[in-house]
């Protein structure tokens, strides 16, 4: 018990933030009736597309913080757990939630976009949009300290790979759409925000 509560201790302070701020709005939703019911969430602040045309911006934002059911919410945050602590490592906790926050966004937008575009409109929800965002931000780290990513590094971002095909295939209610929009605003906000030094990388991994 005492290595788990010094193993959370260690862990950067934002990443545990949202992930225990994910898991108490799903708890209390539980309480409140179903998560896997596309109205039931709608009315919790999901994301639905004619709401949204209707001047409910504020729905691109809040169904981050929704999840469809247990699995979802799991999935969602394991990645979130273990990907959002590197990150977060490197650039630090207001950065990290900078790029969070506007890659989910950005993610959610496109998605909203795609959704006018093709005319289907579907009730989505999670912090996938937000977690691509996460992975395009490293990505673009790793570009530009590939030199020095090594062997070991890239077994792990071997394992981003898996963890984002997975993410795909897991989630429900958030299409492609977010997770690639949301993957493309964080290498555009890594660009943007990560300024290195040398012992950022040694110290994340």
């Amino acid at each position: 018990m005492n290595n788990f509560v010094e193993f959370m201790k260690s862990r950067r302070k934002v990443t545990l933030i949202l992930v225990l701020l994910n898991i108490v709005i799903f708890a209390v939703l539980e309480v409140l009736g179903d998560t896997y019911s596309a109205e039931f969430m709608v009315r919790h602040g999901a994301m639905y597309t004619p709401m949204v045309r209707d001047g409910e911006y504020w729905r691109l934002l809040s169904a981050m913080f929704l999840h469809f059911g247990f699995e979802h919410l799991a999935y969602n945050m394991f990645s979130l757990f273990f990907l959002g602590d590197i990150l977060e490592t490197i650039v630090g906790p207001i950065r990290f939630l900078a790029i969070y926050l506007a890659g989910g966004l950005g993610g959610n937008v496109l998605s909203y976009v795609m959704s006018i575009e093709r005319g289907t409109y579907k009730v989505s929800a999670g912090a996938s949009g937000a977690i691509f965002a996460v992975m395009g931000a490293f990505f673009y780290i790793v570009i530009r300290n590939r030199k020095n990513f090594g062997r070991d590094g890239m077994r792990r971002l071997g394992m981003m790979v898996v963890l984002m095909i997975m993410q795909g295939i897991v989630d429900r209610g958030v299409d492609q759409s977010a997770h690639m929009g949301g993957m493309a605003a964080g290498f555009l906000l890594g660009i943007a925000l990560y300024h290195p030094r040398r012992s950022e990388m040694k110290q994340a991994w």
